[in-house]
């Protein structure tokens, strides 16, 4: 008899979805779209979350090429996370409305808006939404996870939001939260220590991708590479811009690796400039597969970068 009954439970648990016991299905299924979200998520879920990420590392995050699995892992997903600056705005809609999950959907309670519910201030909020201008963003920069401070504020604020789905591991997921604000509260003067003789330096990049950075580390952006947001710089532009690298004696310049690499190569060729090529998100290159590791990175990359420590060589 005790046999049959134990028979009989095992075929009911292997007859449920994926043959795991109903005890065992416990881990909230988060569906992110960037990998610096998904490295937050990881770091503060732990085991008790499974992480899908939609866009690759390396894929610019505005541009991610949706592919048919994606509607597949949003119909599954307990939370969606999402930057919530119009990062994702031109592919991400769509699937949400085809996925036909209503707890992911803007406004329930599974659907994460990272900015808004962290309160993050972004900057280069635009006067008037003028196309002109270039593919400006109408609620601010969206990469504001570059900044440290800021990560500790998505960090928290994810937290609250796993305890309210997943009450049962509320404790341990303020817990790990906390742990890794410790962790960036404890390495940040570390930080900015070993990025002193670039506070108030001036650099120019590609893009308007890393000015959170800049602005937590006190570097002052002289300019970008491209005349506007999303617009290819003319030949006109590149000329003047270096020519104000010279007069100012800017030496540095930062660019994402899927930016194109002869305008970026001459410019820092022809104006003496170090060209450090920079992940915009975490797992980018080797050894950044998480926040702290990311942010690492970064500070190694701009504190070893030669000739910039030489005395005047960066304004």
């Amino acid at each position: 008899m005790k046999k049959t009954l134990l028979l009989g439970f095992l075929l009911a648990w292997v007859a449920l979805p994926g043959g795991v016991a109903p005890d065992a299905v416990a881990a909230l299924n988060v569906v992110v779209t960037t990998s610096d979200l998904g490295v937050l998520v990881r770091a503060v879920g732990g085991a008790d979350v499974t992480v899908t990420t939609l866009a690759r590392a390396g894929e610019d995050p505005h541009f991610v090429d949706a592919r048919p699995s994606f509607l597949r892992q949003l119909r599954r997903a307990d939370l969606l996370v999402e930057g919530g600056a119009e990062l994702e705005s031109g592919w991400l809609p769509p699937l949400v409305n085809n996925a036909r999950n209503a707890k992911i959907r803007p406004g329930a309670s599974g659907h994460f808006a990272a900015a808004t519910a962290a309160g993050i201030a972004l900057c280069d909020k635009p006067q008037t939404l003028d196309r002109s201008h270039g593919d400006i963003h109408a609620a601010g920069n969206p990469h504001f996870l570059l900044d440290p401070e800021n990560g500790v504020r998505v960090a928290r604020a994810l937290a609250g939001r796993l305890a309210q789905l997943d009450t049962a591991n509320a404790e341990a997921y303020r817990r790990r939260a906390e742990g890794l604000c410790e962790t960036v509260a404890r390495r940040f003067p570390e930080w900015r220590r070993r990025l002193a003789p670039l506070r108030g330096r001036s650099v120019v990049t590609y893009h308007h991708s890393f000015d959170y950075f800049l602005t937590a580390f006190e570097i002052k952006l002289e300019d970008t590479i491209e005349p506007k947001p999303g617009v290819e710089p003319s030949a006109s532009h590149i000329v003047s811009l270096m020519a104000r690298m010279k007069r100012g004696g800017v030496r540095l310049v930062i660019a994402e690796p899927n930016r194109p690499s002869r305008v970026c190569e001459r410019v820092a060729a022809e104006t003496g400039a170090v060209l450090l090529r920079l992940p915009l998100m975490p797992g980018g290159v080797e050894g950044t597969e998480d926040y702290i590791a990311f942010i690492e990175h970064w500070v190694s990359a701009l504190a070893t970068a030669t000739p910039l420590h030489q005395t005047g060589a960066v304004r």
